[in-house]
Formats: structure tokens, sequence, C-alpha cells
């Protein structure tokens, strides 16, 4: 008798030492997720959903895969070599339609989170040639027909395609601009700063977050205007690109004061179709969770909230991060 209180009593007291002890959760993600160049932004929204995963998942790990960028990105979930990646919703859309780069549709990729929706077209125009021609809207271009110099993206980079379903939205196409006199040049961001700033472009139309450095560049060294799109342009350029609508407040710019209607790229977190529905959901619960991990990596990213991460509608959520956002009353 004296024994079997013993063993109850051991027994009491090792089951209350394990409801005393720290919970421990199981879960842990070792995955890499697919960026960029190295050193940008999206190196450092890696590095923030690290941390916002490791904040539900301690011992998890996210590891930042360098990259040729969004378009390079679907190719590497769809072949199965990245678990995660950050893709531009408009390459969401030229994947989706199978339209090039691609070469057929493809229907493997979803989504978990919008990681910022604020990457605006801005249509640069030196004031001086605006005003020779009577330029004040982006319209005004197709009306006016001017010898005008175009600088827009390397072919390849999304924002080159956006910018030219820009001016395919106000019926004007290379060919077009060639027949006024004019040119389209396809140059990087930096280059497309240098030649609007030697007068070597009119206008420059490029993805840049509002007040970008290199705006601010260009502006201290040629006054610039920014044009303005019709809503109804810009819907037509979103329906086409999957980008979104934009507004620049005004006063923005003090040289450039009115407000700017334009459609704005975003950035997507992006997984395949067939991530299990539970890794899912608990990666997407764990980021929306402790999403100031991602809006303090930098100062543009402080727009971030839960709902502006739950607004991507281009392609599908992944069924585990819907099922969270329904949850969560998000959607």
């Amino acid at each position: 008798m004296l024994s079997s209180l013993k063993k109850c009593l051991a027994v009491s007291l090792t089951a209350a030492a394990l409801l005393q002890m720290p919970t421990v959760q199981a879960e842990s993600y070792e995955m890499t997720i697919a960026g960029a160049s190295p050193g940008g932004l999206w190196s450092l929204l890696g590095a923030g959903l690290d941390s916002s995963v490791r904040a539900a998942y301690p011992d998890s790990k996210i590891t930042y895969q360098t990259s040729g960028g969004g378009i390079a990105n679907i190719g590497q979930l769809d072949r199965n070599q990245a678990d995660l990646a950050i893709v531009h919703d408009a390459e969401l859309l030229l994947a989706k339609k199978g339209e090039l780069p691609f070469l057929e549709p493809i229907d493997s990729i979803r989504v978990l989170s919008y990681l910022y929706t604020w990457a605006p077209m801005q249509a640069l125009v030196r004031n001086s040639f605006a005003e020779e021609y009577g330029i004040h809207t982006f319209e005004d271009i197709a009306k006016v027909k001017p010898p005008i110099t175009i600088a827009i993206n390397k072919r390849g980079n999304i924002a080159s395609n956006v910018a030219v379903e820009m001016l395919n939205a106000i019926g004007v196409t290379e060919k077009d601009i060639e027949s006024w006199g004019g040119k389209v040049i396809y140059a990087a961001s930096g280059e497309q700063v240098s030649l609007i700033t030697d007068r070597r472009a009119d206008l420059m139309i490029n993805s840049l977050f509002v007040r970008h450095s290199s705006i601010q560049q260009a502006a201290n060294s040629v006054e610039l205007t920014l044009l303005s799109m019709d809503p109804a342009t810009v819907e037509a350029v979103n329906k086409v690109s999957g980008t979104i609508p934009f507004v620049i407040p005004e006063g923005t710019y003090e040289w450039s004061p009115g407000k700017v209607d334009t459609p704005s790229l975003g950035a997507t977190l992006a997984v395949r179709a067939d991530m299990d529905d539970q890794k899912a959901y608990n990666l997407t619960k764990a980021i929306y969770e402790n999403y100031q991990q991602i809006a303090g990596v930098h100062p543009a990213m402080k727009a971030l909230t839960p709902e502006v991460m739950a607004s991507v509608t281009v392609v599908p959520y992944h069924p585990g991060a819907l099922k969270y956002l329904e949850e969560a009353g998000l959607r």
C-alpha cells in the first residue's frame, strides 16, 4: 500500500513539473526566399520575414537567396528551387496569362501577402519641354504628338512593361513616337536620371517610391513636373498590367504640387500552390501577427498593415493563407 502511494505521489509530482515547464513550439521552418540583388530593399524584406517567422517559431531560419528579380523568381518557384519568393503583382499577371517572357501560362503560384503597394509609376517631364508643347497631363502626349524622347526602364524589367502599357492606354506606340521625331530609350534607373538631367530625354517613366532620392536628385538639376493620368487611363493600365491605382497627394513635391493619379506596382510574397496547407497557414499567421518586423526594416515600409497585406487580387491566396485571413477577419 505504501509503495503504491509513493508511486502515485511520484507520478503527480512529475505531472506538476511538466505543467510548469515553458511550452516549446514544435514547429520550425528552414526555407529559402528568392529576392533580387543583395543590399536592396528586397534583401531587407527577406530579413524582416525571417524575423517575423522566428518570432512565432524561434528555431526557424528564412535564408535570402539573390536572384534576377520577380520574373526570375516565378521560374524558381515553378521549378521548386525556392520555398518563398518576392514577386511584383504585374509579374504574376504576366505568368498567369502566359505572356512574354513566359512561354505558357503558369498556374503553380499563389500568394501569402502583399509586402508593399506603393511603388507608383512616376512620369517626370522637363518643364521647358512641357511648356513649349503645352503638355499638362499624360494624355496630352497623344493629343500634341510632340518630338519627345522618353526614357523608360530596360526591357525585361517590369517597370518597362508598365510604362509601355501606359503609353498604349493613351493610344501611343513606339512607332508613333518615332514618326513625331522622338524616340524611346530603354535604360536602367540611374541612367534614366542622367538622361533627363543632361536634357537628353524629355520624359522619364519609372516605378519609384514617392520622394525617392533619384527623383530629388533630378529635380535639383532640372525643373520637372509630374504628369497625372486620368483615372480611367489608370484603370485601363491596371486591367492589362495587374497594377493598382495610386494617388500621389497634393503637396508631396514642392516643385510639382498637384495631386497625381497613376498606376503602382506592388510586391507580393509568393509560394507554390502545392505548399502544405498547414505550413502556409502557420507562415501567414506568423508574418501577419508579427508584421512590425517587416514594417521596421526601412522607413519606406512604415505604411505596411495587415489590411494592405491581405489586399492582393491579381492571383489567389494560398488556401492555407486564406484560412488565416478569414479567421482574422481580413477577408
